[in-house]
């Protein structure tokens, strides 16, 4: 091999390890997919949902949309942490004031560095369940007191990190289809 193509080939290399670690943006956006069978234990709701998270600094934007809840209108939602999905975590931020209906949107802002957590959380721990996927959301009604639907919260990456990484990924592939077939 010469030496600029080992040169390029360690470049290469340096470039994609630098893409391993997380990227911090100004904002960060994490998404759930709410279902019954997301629930614990599993139900046979049809109700759905999606919510987004975007976390700026230490305040955090919250954006429910929710559809055909089976169980009766909604008494409760909020964010649950940490526990592995599949089972139950206490409850860490309660939605206050989400629509007592079988269908509709929730949006609130709330400020971390100040807020009071239940169950004993803290804002970092919470931000590590949101990051690691062990923090979740979901909705209660009176059929399901411990919930209709549910969604693990997971990271959602910048499309602008997803393209520098398949940009790496395509130039190391190349660099290594030339090795082979020089």
């Amino acid at each position: 091999m010469t030496p600029w193509k080992k040169l390029l080939t360690g470049c290469a290399l340096a470039g994609m390890i630098s893409l391993a670690g997380p990227a911090f943006a100004d904002t960060l956006t994490y998404t759930a997919s709410l279902t019954g069978a997301g629930e614990n234990p599993p139900n046979a709701s049809t109700a759905t949902g999606t919510a987004a998270f975007l976390l700026t600094g230490n305040i955090l934007e919250i954006h429910v949309d929710f559809s055909g809840l089976i169980g009766g209108p909604a008494s409760a939602a909020h964010i649950h942490c940490c526990a592995a999905p599949g089972m139950n975590a206490p409850v860490w931020v309660p939605f206050a004031g989400f629509p007592n209906t079988t269908s509709g949107t929730y949006t609130t802002t709330i400020d971390l560095s100040t807020f009071a957590f239940s169950g004993g959380g803290t804002e970092a721990a919470l931000l590590a369940g949101m990051n690691n996927g062990t923090a979740y959301t979901n909705i209660h009604n009176a059929t399901f007191p411990g919930g209709e639907v549910r969604g693990q919260i997971a990271p959602t990456p910048e499309p602008a990190t997803l393209l520098l990484l398949g940009t790496g990924a395509i130039g190391a592939i190349t660099l290594l289809r030339r090795r082979r077939y020089p």
